[in-house]
């Protein structure tokens, strides 16, 4: 089977003006074609994801794992004790001076994914009982990039949470509070989504790989440092802010298990170099040392992960069925809308103005009605007193320090 480039399932629509990205259509006659493929469409399946912000490497490290399974697939006995890196199986053209091709990928500053693709060749593993399982790489749009809305990042990385049996969340340098904020942001958006109880926690395995890692004199590349890495900041205790162990809390409850891989930086020239296209030459020692150890790991027979919703196991046919699902889910009006930080930080902070403002109205009116002179007053005395108690009410909202601008003050002032 010749396979030369990956498959559109989920693609962004530009919205009116030309380049905000809010939705996506999804092309599902090219997802049954791969996954109701009658070879594969009654096997487990185990679907490997990559996400993370934009232009941080994740078509890169995907091109790595699709070359470890072509080789897997295709080596016979003799040549099991083979480099996989080495070996050239995707293009006559790749080895040591060869390009490495698959997902597209680049350097520069544009993004270069977008929607959700994935790679049409199946490429069947034995697990560790030695059932044959079906394993999908999958590459997802990067998030925070300049044309996307905050819905639009939401709905992919959900989306790729919700399908995924293994989430590789690809962050930068170290793992950042930021990086668990939006975590968590988007994968309660996922739970929200799926609208079910969940007897189990509801998404599987999680592993950061964390790329061009700094410290390896404070943990070594690789498995155990990204463990030591991974426990330092979930761990919770006593002196910290509840805000911060909530956050942490809310992260293990939601995935069965989690992981972190600390990758090196792969090299000067591969980060400023126009011209690099993947030559093994030119990538670092030690990133394509790390590189033997990440991906056999993630490939192992005892590592696989059958795609499992609500405990069950599922195949490629009915993984089809739910990834149709939940995409309705997310084209639909019922889920709330994502904000940004500032956004929900700013209509929060209007919100208790309002409040405020109402308080002032209502104990200045209750001083009038319930502890004024007289036992009745005429409808133009009650106006006036209404008028008045209004317009404190007015200056009490438009003293008060709040963020979003005039907009949206305006609208909240409207409420008052």
């Amino acid at each position: 089977m010749s396979v030369t480039a990956p498959v559109s399932i989920i693609s962004p629509v530009a919205e009116e003006d030309g380049e905000t990205q809010q939705s996506f259509e999804i092309y599902k006659d090219k997802l049954e074609s791969i996954l109701l493929d009658p070879k594969i469409a009654d096997k487990q399946v185990c679907v490997v994801s990559v996400a993370g912000a934009f232009r941080t490497g994740k078509s890169f490290i995907l091109n790595f794992f699709l070359r470890y399974l072509r080789w897997k697939t295709c080596a016979s006995d003799d040549e099991s004790e083979t480099d996989w890196l080495q070996t050239n199986l995707i293009n006559s053209n790749e080895g040591n001076n060869g390009q490495l091709k698959g997902f597209s990928w680049r350097g520069g500053d544009d993004r270069e994914t977008s929607g959700i693709l994935i790679w049409p060749e199946p490429f069947i593993l034995q697990d560790k009982h030695g059932n044959e399982i079906v394993v999908i790489l999958m590459d997802t749009q990067g998030i925070f990039d300049c044309v996307s809305t905050v819905k639009s990042c939401a709905t992919i990385f959900a989306l790729s949470t919700m399908i995924s049996s293994i989430l590789i969340y690809n962050v930068t340098k170290t793992i950042q509070e930021d990086h668990l904020q939006h975590l968590q942001l988007f994968a309660e958006y996922a739970r929200l989504a799926m609208d079910e109880y969940q007897e189990t926690k509801p998404f599987q395995t999680l592993m950061f790989l964390v790329r061009d890692w700094c410290f390896p004199y404070e943990a070594e590349y690789g498995i155990n440092g990204g463990q030591r890495i991974l426990d330092k900041r979930l761990e919770t205790g006593a002196k910290q802010h509840k805000e911060l162990q909530q956050l942490r809390l809310h992260i293990k409850s939601t995935f069965e298990n989690i992981k972190c891989f600390l990758m090196p930086h792969p090299g000067l020239e591969v980060a400023i170099s126009p011209d690099f296209r993947g030559e093994l030459n030119t990538i670092s020692a030690d990133f394509k040392a790390q590189l033997h150890a990440l991906v056999p790991h993630l490939f192992d027979r005892n590592n696989l992960v059958v795609k499992a919703i609500n405990g069950q196991q599922i195949t490629c046919r009915e993984l089809s069925v739910y990834l149709n699902a939940y995409f309705e889910v997310f084209n639909g009006t019922e889920l709330p809308e994502p904000k940004t930080i500032l956004a929900a930080t700013a209509e929060a902070n209007n919100l208790a103005a309002v409040a405020s403002a109402k308080a002032v109205y209502s104990k200045e009116m209750e001083e009038v009605c319930l502890w004024g002179d007289t036992p009745f007053m005429s409808s133009a005395e009650l106006n006036q007193h209404h008028e008045r108690c209004r317009a404190s009410a007015l200056l009490s909202f438009n003293s008060a320090k709040k963020m979003g601008g005039p907009e949206l003050t305006s609208q909240f002032r409207e409420k008052t």
